[in-house]
């Protein structure tokens, strides 16, 4: 894993509407999230997944959105509030060495890293802060691009995953992605 940030302007890149034709996050989710859940989307960015998990998880429901880069997030929390989810949104920022869940332990049913573990340093420590955060029986989906992690190095983020504790249940298909479904 190369632990390189995804630069801001590639954050509008991956907003754009337009990416919904190949990755649509309701249909990717749906599987998944139900009303009431508290979900933990890991490398949030402007929200393209964030935003439809606040509508997915309704009003009783709490998406906890993290993100290295500070503008990011308030890229984000623009969005949520002029769609009016802003109270269904925690957003936080992390560093590169800590993802600051400590006060989560056991709280989460999903959580969500789509294209970040790539740029983590250390992905066996960031695994095990998600293992920490789950529920018993929590849900933890990975998508990784194939453009930048080759399958064999998949395969060992999977393997590594699993020596935490994580069993693997699914391998969804999503456009572009390798992708594992990972359950505590």
């Amino acid at each position: 894993m190369s632990g390189k940030l995804c630069p801001i302007w590639i954050g509008y890149v991956l907003a754009c509407p337009l990416r919904r034709w190949f990755q649509n996050p309701e249909k990717i989710l749906a599987p998944y999230i139900r009303e009431g859940m508290k979900v933990l989307d890991i490398g949030c960015a402007m929200g393209f997944f964030s935003l439809p998990l606040a509508r997915m998880v309704g009003e009783k429901g709490r998406v906890i959105c993290v993100d290295m880069q500070e503008k990011m997030i308030m890229s984000l929390e623009k969005r949520a509030g002029k769609l009016g989810l802003s109270h269904r949104i925690e957003s936080r920022i992390c560093t590169q060495h800590d993802l600051g869940l400590h006060d989560m332990r056991q709280e989460i049913d999903f959580a969500l890293a789509f294209a970040v573990i790539h740029e983590v340093p250390d992905a066996g420590r960031f695994l095990a802060e998600i293992y920490e955060t789950l529920k018993s029986g929590g849900q933890f989906l990975i998508a990784e691009p194939k453009g930048h992690v080759s399958e064999k190095e998949f395969d060992r983020l999977v393997s590594a995953a699993e020596q935490i504790g994580f069993k693997a249940a699914e391998t969804p298909h999503i456009s572009g992605s390798h992708a594992v479904l990972l359950e505590k």
